[in-house]
C-alpha cells in the first residue's frame, strides 16, 4: 500500500486523484491532504480518508474546516507555509502528489524532494520558477519526479526503456484552446466565460485560461526542459484538435512515439501514483478504430504571443521563468475578475519580463523573492493600464 499526501485536494487534479484511490482501496492510503479554502470539500474529503495531517492557507479556513470536524480530526488541521511543509513532510507519505496551483506550490514540492519523498508532479510552476533547484535536491536526495500533466505523462511513456541521447525532439500538443480560428481584431472582446469553456479538458480555471492564450504550453516547454534534461530548443509544440495524441517523442533515427488516449487526467495519474507498475483500470478506453482523423498544425504565435514568449523567458533563464510565471498568474486573476482584456495577459506579462532583469535561481529563496517582485510590478502595471 502506497501512502500518498495530496497537496491541492479540492482541485481538479486532487479530486480525480481521489477518484484513482478510491477505485483502489487496497493499493493507496491517504495520509495528508491540503487545500486553500474550500474547507467543505476539505472536510468530506478528510471524514471519507481521515489523513494524518489536513492543511489550509491560513488561519480563518483552518478555524473554518476545524468546525465542520469532529474532534479527532479537527485536531489534525494546521495552516499556512508550515501547515503546507507538514502535509508533506510529516505524515509518512511514499509519494507526494503536487496540485496546488501556481507558484504557491513550489515550497512544500521542494521540501519533499530535498528530503528524499518522490514526487507526483502536477503543478507545473514548481519547475518553470524553481527548475534549478528542485532537480538538484532530486539528484543529491535521489527523489524522483513523475510527471502528471497529460503532455510531459506522454513523453515519459513515449522515452520509457530508450537512451535520451538517441532522441531528437520532444514534441508538446496543445488543443489549441477555444479560440484557435477566432479572428486577432475579435481577441480583446473575449469574456471570462468564453475562456474557460475548453473544448476536450475539464480543468481549473488558471490553466484553462493558460490554454486559452497558449501561455500553458509555453510553461509546459519550460517543465519539460528541467524535467527530461532537454535544450530548449528542442522542445517543440504543435497544435493538435482532438486532444488524443497526448505528445510524441522523434528520435535521432526518424522514429517517432507517440503516446495516445482519452482526454481524461485520471489516466496519468494513475500512471504517475503507480509507476513503475500499470494496473488494469475500469475507465473509458480510447476506440482507435473510431478516431477519424488526427489533425497537425503549427502554432499561430502572431495570434498567441504567449508561447513566444516563455521561449524567450526559458532562454534567458535565470529568474526570468518566475518572473514570467507570477506575472501570468497575477494577469489572469485580473482578467477572470473582469479587470483585464483577453490580450492583456500577454501584454502583463511581456511588461513584467522587461522591467525586471533576471538574476540567478539557484536557490528557493532567490526564486520565491523573483516571484514576489513580479507580482508587486504585475499589480503596479495593471493599476497604471486602469
Amino acid at each position: 500500500m502506497k501512502r500518498l499526501a495530496i497537496l491541492g485536494s479540492t482541485g481538479s487534479i486532487g479530486l480525480s486523484a481521489l477518484e484513482v484511490v478510491e477505485a483502489r482501496p487496497r493499493n493507496f492510503q491517504v495520509v495528508s491532504l491540503a487545500a486553500a479554502r474550500s474547507v467543505k470539500t476539505l472536510a468530506l474529503q478528510a471524514r471519507r480518508h481521515r489523513p494524518r495531517v489536513l492543511a489550509v492557507i491560513d488561519q480563518e479556513a483552518a478555524a473554518q474546516l476545524k468546525a465542520l470536524l469532529p474532534d479527532d480530526l479537527a485536531n489534525r488541521v494546521t495552516h499556512g507555509p508550515q501547515g503546507y511543509l507538514a502535509a508533506a513532510l510529516e505524515a509518512g507519505a511514499d509519494l507526494v502528489l503536487s496540485a496546488m496551483v501556481g507558484a504557491a506550490g513550489l515550497p512544500s514540492t521542494f521540501a519533499a524532494v530535498q528530503a528524499g519523498i518522490d514526487v507526483a508532479l502536477a503543478n507545473k510552476e514548481t519547475l518553470v520558477a524553481g527548475g534549478e533547484p528542485v532537480t538538484a535536491a532530486a539528484a543529491a536526495s535521489g527523489a524522483r519526479i513523475l510527471p502528471v500533466d497529460s503532455e510531459h505523462s506522454a513523453l515519459f511513456q513515449a522515452l520509457e526503456g530508450n537512451q535520451r541521447s538517441q532522441v531528437r525532439n520532444l514534441w508538446l500538443t496543445a488543443s489549441g484552446g477555444p479560440f484557435r480560428r477566432l479572428p486577432a481584431a475579435e481577441l480583446a472582446r473575449v469574456t471570462p466565460e468564453q475562456a474557460l469553456d475548453h473544448p476536450n479538458w475539464s480543468m481549473g480555471p488558471k490553466i484553462t485560461v493558460d490554454s486559452a492564450t497558449l501561455m500553458n504550453k509555453g510553461l509546459e516547454v519550460i517543465e519539460a526542459r528541467w524535467l527530461f534534461a532537454t535544450p530548449l530548443e528542442r522542445v517543440k509544440v504543435v497544435i493538435h484538435p482532438q486532444s488524443l495524441v497526448h505528445s510524441l517523442v522523434e528520435y535521432i533515427d526518424g522514429s517517432i512515439l507517440a503516446q495516445l488516449g482519452p482526454p481524461d487526467m485520471k489516466l496519468p495519474i494513475a500512471y504517475a501514483l503507480t509507476y513503475p507498475e500499470r494496473l488494469d483500470w475500469d475507465w473509458p478506453r480510447l476506440d482507435i478504430r473510431a478516431l477519424g482523423s488526427l489533425t497537425f498544425e503549427e502554432p499561430d504565435l502572431e495570434r498567441f504571443p504567449a508561447l513566444a514568449l516563455a521561449y524567450a523567458a526559458g532562454r534567458q533563464g535565470g529568474t526570468a521563468p518566475a518572473v514570467l510565471n507570477a506575472a501570468n498568474e497575477v494577469a489572469v486573476e485580473a482578467f477572470l475578475a473582469g479587470g483585464l482584456d483577453f490580450p492583456g495577459i500577454t501584454a502583463c506579462a511581456q511588461a513584467v519580463l522587461d522591467a525586471l532583469p533576471a538574476g540567478p535561481a539557484s536557490s528557493v529563496s532567490q526564486v520565491l523573492e523573483a516571484d514576489r517582485r513580479a507580482r508587486r510590478e504585475a499589480r503596479a502595471w495593471l493599476k497604471k493600464r486602469g
